[in-house]
């Protein structure tokens, strides 16, 4: 199992969050290390593109002279059972980095056992949804201009080298996308600032870039491999979304506005004070945190471990009609439905409640198993 130590070591987890996190750059080299070097290889890259239904102009692109080639120079349309698909045609990819493209494979974090590792480590220890990228490039070729992205980026280097450009310019807290086009490429250019770092990425070489930090990168010495991780924990926007969910349980949020043309809009004026301080409550009660949480922890992926031929043990158990003990809002929400079903398998209830941890579920289980409210069957 990869962890947030094995990445970021010697640097420890506690000095990146204290140092750098949300912050600045970190550069790690990789040392005597071997193991961040052995991440992905050209032999894994490799095995992962013959895996050609895998692959779609969506989740394999090619890119050249800062701008993405377009599918059908490299694509060609299937009918599969899931309807029209552009697939890739390998010979016509292999044609396009011949004459000088990159290769961006997208969505990765699931075809190669290291990469799955990282992206679950990364996920529980930010609260954040992770996605990995991988980038394929050559000598003297730049795929990207220089940009920044709305989400923190680990990067680990595995073949080759590329020398970063890292700029003086940061983007505040940025969300929403600009669109790739040549106005937005020129704002980029007028606002990135001198560079302030240059960073030669070797094999094992890790780096870390908070959102919107400036940047560019071009391969050295023939080709070049790496891999990106995209880390977007929840942001305030977020509780506007849980507190409407929540809001609409008190009535009071369904009741009518005063209008505004009533009385110099003095009522109307009370009933927002009134329910700004209702929100305001909302939002610091132990439930609403919960919520968040819960919320937070639904970003993680699960990775799958099947084992086939053996099947996982099911455990079932059914309910006595004693009461449940006190429990955190996610497990109270997984004993409502233990409820309802009488009868159930404690896998069914991890696999329906993701946005609470397995560890939860099951100590719930045991509660409510030690409080007789559950028996084994």
């Amino acid at each position: 199992m990869f962890t947030l130590d094995d990445l970021l070591h010697p640097i420890t987890p506690a000095q990146f969050f204290a140092d750098y996190d949300d912050r600045k750059p970190l550069h790690v080299p990789a040392g005597d290390d071997r193991r961040k070097r052995q991440v992905l290889a050209w032999a894994d890259f490799n095995a992962m593109l013959d895996r050609t239904t895998t692959w779609s102009a969506n989740t394999l692109r090619l890119m050249m002279n800062h701008q993405a080639v377009p599918p059908e120079q490299y694509c060609t349309t299937l009918t599969t059972m899931e309807g029209a698909i552009p697939r890739p045609v390998p010979a016509k990819v292999e044609m396009l980095l011949a004459t000088g493209a990159s290769l961006v494979a997208n969505d990765v974090m699931y075809l190669h056992p290291p990469l799955t590792a990282i992206t679950a480590a990364l996920g529980e220890a930010f609260g954040a949804r992770v996605g990995a990228n991988v980038y394929c490039s050559f000598q003297g070729v730049q795929a990207f201009g220089t940009h920044y992205d709305n989400h923190d980026v680990f990067v680990i280097h595995t073949e080759g080298e590329k020398v970063w450009n890292l700029y003086q310019g940061r983007a505040a807290n940025p969300v929403d996308p600009l669109p790739d086009n040549a106005e937005t490429r020129r704002y980029f250019e007028q606002t990135r600032g001198p560079v302030i770092q240059k960073v030669v990425m070797k094999p094992g070489d890790v780096l870390y870039l908070p959102r919107g930090w400036y940047h560019d990168a071009l391969a050295q010495d023939g080709g070049s491999l790496h891999v990106t991780f995209s880390v977007a924990p929840l942001y305030g926007r977020i509780l506007l979304k849980l507190l409407d969910n929540a809001a609409m349980q008190n009535t009071a949020f369904r009741a009518y506005l005063p209008p505004a043309s009533r009385d110099g809009g003095a009522a109307l004026g009370r009933r927002l004070k009134e329910l700004g301080e209702l929100l305001a409550a909302l939002s610091a009660s132990p439930a609403f945190l919960d919520e968040v949480a819960m919320t937070q922890t639904q970003l993680v992926a699960r990775p799958s471990g099947f084992s086939l031929p053996e099947r996982k043990p099911v455990t079932l158990c059914r309910i006595t009609g004693r009461p449940f003990p006190r429990a955190s809002t996610g497990v109270q929400v997984s004993y409502e439905w233990m409820q309802f079903e009488r009868q159930f398998a404690v896998e069914d209830a991890v696999a329906r409640f993701d946005f609470v941890s397995e560890a939860d579920i099951r100590a719930g289980v045991e509660a409510a198993l030690a409080a007789g409210a559950l028996q084994r069957v």
